[in-house]
């Protein structure tokens, strides 16, 4: 009766949510945020992150344990910005048989940050060479903030996502090899209005005939000395298109541009603010929603972020967790 009790309780929880918890995490499960997962060919889960001139962990499993290895990056960015010896959200992907590690140079609340990308074969740390800028970069009185770049091959092009505040959310298209981006005008892919309007961590991932565009939306950070109201911390929010570089609508069909978003996670029991996200096809657990969030049970500092990942379902044409 007891345990039957306890069911019932636990599928009363998940309903009222909605939300599934992150998947079981071992070993070093802080220290995560924006991360970037990506899994070797010997089987080896890499994870990247925010801080430490981009951290770099590795693990057997997506689930652990996780050991911390060093930095990607240990003498810093080429690109002399402020900024420069703490580098943020990284994006890690394999193109033929090189690995393109992407960050953000800049500084909090600025518009003077660029998009810096290094090279590796193996992922290993002390294997990768900075290149500098791939040209995405911006300064005070663009509509644009060249921070949280994102590569997609959208099947013909490399594209590269990007931004936060300001107007938000926009696209450029790279070189190939995407080293630098192929110069032309950025599109401006989501835009919201109203309040602080804050959405940033775009990541395009594709499913079916659709490209999804992943974003993070709300305040991102500093809950332990200045919490906002409930539901305007960081959320994750997804639009769909047809193309990747624009045309984006929610599930309402609500334009993207015009503050559309459909929710895909949000805080739920002790998971808070969950964000900095991205997909990854794994080979064996299938797609993967992989982000960084607050555990109300131990601390809402920065530094206690944790990694958080869900299996994520496209079947209905749009994602579930």
């Amino acid at each position: 009766m007891r345990n039957s009790i306890i069911a019932s309780l636990l599928s009363a929880v998940s309903v009222v949510y909605g939300y599934a918890n992150p998947m079981a995490c071992s070993g070093v499960c802080n220290n995560a945020h924006d991360p970037a997962l990506i899994r070797h060919s010997d089987g080896t889960y890499y994870r990247f992150s925010t801080g430490g001139k981009i951290a770099v962990h590795t693990a057997p499993a997506v689930t652990g344990p996780w050991t911390y290895k060093g930095a990607a990056i240990p003498a810093g960015s080429k690109i002399n910005l402020s900024g420069k010896d703490d580098l943020w959200a990284p994006d890690v992907t394999l193109v033929g048989d090189t690995y393109y590690l992407y960050y953000t140079v800049s500084a909090f609340g600025v518009q003077n940050s660029a998009i810096g990308v290094a090279t590796s074969k193996t992922l290993a740390v002390g294997s990768w060479t900075d290149h500098g800028s791939t040209g995405i970069t911006s300064k005070a009185g663009k509509n644009y903030n060249a921070i949280d770049g994102a590569l997609y091959w959208d099947g013909s092009k490399f594209v590269m996502s990007f931004g936060s505040f300001w107007n938000d959310l926009f696209s450029v298209n790279m070189n190939n090899p995407p080293l630098k981006s192929a110069g032309g005008a950025s599109t401006n892919i989501a835009f919201k209005s109203e309040g602080e309007h804050a959405q940033e961590a775009a990541y395009i991932a594709k499913s079916g005939n659709y490209h999804y565009l992943f974003f993070s939306a709300g305040k991102c950070c500093g809950f332990d000395t200045s919490r906002p109201a409930k539901g305007a911390e960081y959320k994750i929010q997804v639009c769909r298109s047809t193309s990747a570089t624009g045309g984006f609508v929610d599930k309402s069909g609500k334009k993207c541009t015009e503050g559309g978003g459909t929710t895909v996670l949000e805080s739920h029991g002790w998971v808070y603010g969950p964000g900095g996200q991205g997909v990854y096809w794994d080979p064996k657990e299938g797609p993967l929603l992989y982000y960084h969030y607050v555990d109300t049970r131990i601390g809402y500092a920065d530094g206690q972020k944790k990694f958080g990942v869900n299996k994520i379902d496209f079947s209905s044409g749009w994602p579930v967790v």
